[in-house]
């Protein structure tokens, strides 16, 4: 497990931004996420299917600490979340983020978290082992090669969600700006919490 990290730092893309400045205040799981935006600060992986934001001057994609405001996306989950600072992201949105538990996931469609791993070297080490699952590499590869290359700040969301019973099928994909689809998954997922056994709930994106 111990170069894991170093591994998915090689087969990354290009830094999304040269210079990273490294915050005083971070240690613990941050001190970690330090150590790897040193090395290459933010990056796209499989085909664009993940991406590690980086810290800094960026705009597309945005970088993290504009990312992590809650008046970007999250404050559209009203739901009850711990402190979380979003730092990755499969080709459909579905964020990774540190939290004082470890990583965890989060699913952009019902708003839940999923523990990963205690540590940085550890979420890299169950990506590399199952990249298509954790980043949805080969749905990623076949909705490219039918349409071209993902824009940079967009990402790949279901027609029909998921949770909805929508299909993994590149079919069941369209490509959305990333805020607005975190934005629209939001609002989804706060008023399916709420929706009784056999209720029903309609999924739209927002402008």
């Amino acid at each position: 497990m111990k170069n894991m990290l170093d591994k998915l730092i090689s087969i990354g893309g290009t830094a999304l931004v040269s210079e990273f400045r490294p915050p005083e205040t971070w240690d613990g799981l941050k001190g970690e996420l330090c150590d790897l935006l040193l090395r290459k600060n933010g990056f796209y992986a499989f085909e664009a299917a993940l991406l590690v934001r980086p810290f800094g001057e960026s705009l597309t994609p945005i970088s993290l600490d504009p990312w992590n405001k809650p008046d970007l996306w999250l404050d559209a989950y009203r739901l009850d979340l711990p402190e979380l600072y979003f730092f990755a992201e499969d080709v459909f949105g579905g964020q990774f983020a540190l939290s004082k538990d470890g990583v965890v996931s989060f699913d952009p469609e019902t708003g839940k978290l999923e523990r990963v791993s205690s540590s940085l070297e550890g979420w890299a080490e169950g990506l590399l082992d199952d990249y298509d699952y954790f980043t949805g590499y080969s749905l990623a590869s076949a909705w490219q090669k039918e349409h071209g290359c993902l824009p940079m700040g967009s990402r790949l969301i279901p027609k029909q969600l998921f949770v909805l019973g929508g299909d993994f099928e590149s079919s069941n994909l369209m490509c959305v700006k990333d805020v607005r689809g975190m934005r629209s998954r939001g609002f989804f997922a706060t008023e399916l919490k709420d929706v009784p056994d056999g209720g029903q709930v309609t999924f739209e994106l927002v402008d």
